[in-house]
């Protein structure tokens, strides 16, 4: 039972700063109104508490507010019975906050009124009214969210500066009524010359030094409040930042779009198409590679292809036994985690399974004479030609020039399909690409793919043979150690000869017992791609041949 005496806090809030340089604002108008409440429940023994928590220029999106936060300290210690507000929407707007205030409330043996809402959490019913109405506070405040994502789209599309700190080389236009960008000279021209450094270096970490020895810095803005941010050294980052930005060439940028600014360029479009270039070949060139290095060295594929869920795969290496391994991995097992779905292909594999295919497929095109859409006997003869030289050509020059005529691929649990550019393939024949084919632009082969132990071995068209030379050895010392074990030699003494222990001669000896066609598979290296030795060793081999060659997998 509350005590005859209530100690109540007045809370109020206000989400703009407008107006609270007033003698008398809206935060003074909610406390008059809260104090007004209290001194009329003065006969309930309320008493209003001295101390003031006021929140000006806060959203109640969020907890974090410093009136709030002290407010919250006060009930815990004990020393407020009742908070009161003027409307509950000035506590929070969240119903999931609400719900961890009115816990912490209920903990501390603490009510909550609102003044123009007859409504208190000292019953279930004002609970539930509350929760009620708190549910629409909510869907006001994500409504006007809505409402400001979208006016904010559309001002940037008719080309207007829509606030923030502007980036260096422009300051907002001196009328704040006008929402565009007015460039600064001496600025601009330390954005000119970061762009003529990359330019020269074409490396982000010799920007950076030269920019830092030419004395260049950031941009130094100061905030409203009288708080100073940059003015310092260039970091890779910001110069990265700086490289992609494109304000520069008079657009503003809405998420992963652009719209033509009503500001002025600072940068010319053929620098910045340039740089563009330098940054992208960069990017894809491996971390230490000098310039120049070609693009797709190390991983040709990159950008290229994408899994059956249309997540791009992406280039990925690891070490193991102290060698480096490269892979192409889903982008979500790169950035969110594990995906049982998500592929994992090693690189050499998936690169020589892809050149083999684009080079089969322009083979066959020219085999049957179908490279161009139309054309007579010789033309077509002519056109055959080249495209059977361009096959050899990418066999010869691996995935690097598989790559270079790959416009977008997909590869899911059966399939690899690839769409052919047209452009880099009349390049490289002296064609036309209008007089190309269609159907020989769009490639589709049968593609599967298996686990074997960690990585997945990769089946695609016409499968090559691939001998395991170590289950070949442990085959033939099957055979060698039965043979010595039916002319009576003990299993030690085998084991000894041989350097090896008995239990690993004990563990190898079954498979002599191994059917015939298992056996023939491996010596021909056609055995099933998840055929390991560690699997045949792993537990005991069935003696009847047909079991075996169940449990392993093996079809005829």
């Amino acid at each position: 039972m509350r005590a005859s005496r209530v100690r109540c806090a007045v809370y109020t809030r206000k989400s703009s700063e407008e107006g609270l340089d007033q003698d008398f604002n809206s935060l003074d108008a909610q406390h008059e109104a809260c104090a007004a409440y209290i001194a009329s429940q003065k006969h309930e023994g309320w008493k209003r508490l001295a101390a003031r928590y006021d929140d000006g220029g806060i959203s109640g999106g969020t907890l974090e507010r410093p009136a709030l936060q002290r407010l919250m300290i006060d009930i815990d210690a004990g020393r407020v019975d009742m908070v009161v507000v003027y409307k509950i929407d000035r506590l929070t707007r969240s119903l999931a906050d609400f719900a961890k205030l009115v816990e912490r409330l209920e903990a501390a043996n603490c009510s909550f009124v609102s003044v123009t809402q007859a409504f208190n959490t000292s019953s279930s019913m004002g609970r539930l009214t509350l929760n009620v109405l708190l549910s629409f506070a909510q869907f006001e405040r994500e409504v006007t969210a809505e409402r400001i994502r979208d006016k904010i789209a559309a001002s940037k599309k008719k080309g207007l500066w829509m606030g923030c700190v502007p980036p260096i080389g422009y300051d907002p236009h001196p009328d704040p009524t006008r929402r565009e960008l007015v460039a600064i000279e001496g600025e601009a021209e330390v954005v000119r010359q970061i762009f003529d450094l990359y330019v020269t270096h074409q490396c982000l970490n010799a920007v950076t030094r030269a920019a830092d020895e030419s004395g260049l810095r950031s941009k130094r803005h100061v905030f409203r409040s009288g708080r100073t941010q940059g003015g310092n050294v260039f970091s890779r980052g910001q110069i990265h930042k700086l490289l992609t930005n494109p304000i520069y060439i008079g657009l503003i940028r809405h998420k992963e779009k652009t719209f033509p600014g009503i500001h002025d360029a600072i940068i010319d479009q053929a620098v910045w198409d340039k740089v563009q270039t330098l940054l992208q070949a960069a990017s894809t060139r491996r971390r230490g590679a000098p310039a120049g290095t070609p693009a797709n060295g190390p991983a040709p594929l990159k950008g290229k292809f994408r899994d059956d869920t249309g997540d791009l795969l992406t280039p990925s290496h690891t070490l193991r036994h102290g060698k480096p391994r490269r892979y192409y991995v889903s982008n979500r097992l790169i950035s969110g985690g594990t995906d049982p779905t998500g592929w994992r292909l090693p690189a050499r594999e998936i690169e020589r399974t892809i050149t083999s295919i684009i080079a089969d497929h322009l083979a066959d095109h020219a085999t049957r004479h179908m490279v161009l859409a139309s054309a007579d006997a010789p033309t077509s003869t002519a056109a055959s030609a080249v495209t059977h030289r361009l096959s050899k050509d990418i066999l010869a020059g691996g995935a690097s020039a598989a790559a270079a005529l790959i416009a977008s691929g997909q590869i899911s649990a059966r399939r690899i399909t690839a769409r052919l550019d047209g452009d880099a393939i009349a390049r490289a024949t002296g064609l036309r690409s209008v007089d190309l084919d269609p159907a020989l632009l769009s490639l589709d082969a049968p593609f599967t793919a298996r686990r074997r132990g960690v990585e997945v071995k990769i089946i695609a068209a016409d499968r090559c043979p691939q001998p395991d030379a170590t289950m070949i050895r442990a085959l033939r010392n099957a055979h060698l150690w039965t043979d010595k074990l039916r002319s009576g030699t003990p299993l030690q003494h085998i084991a000894q000869d041989a350097g090896m222990t008995g239990r690993y001669v004990a563990r190898l000896v079954p498979l002599a017992g191994l059917s015939p066609k298992l056996q023939a598979a491996i010596v021909k290296g056609m055995q099933p791609l998840d055929l390991t030795l560690e699997r045949l060793v792993r537990r005991p081999i069935p003696l009847c041949w047909h079991a075996q060659e169940k449990m392993f997998g093996h079809r005829n």
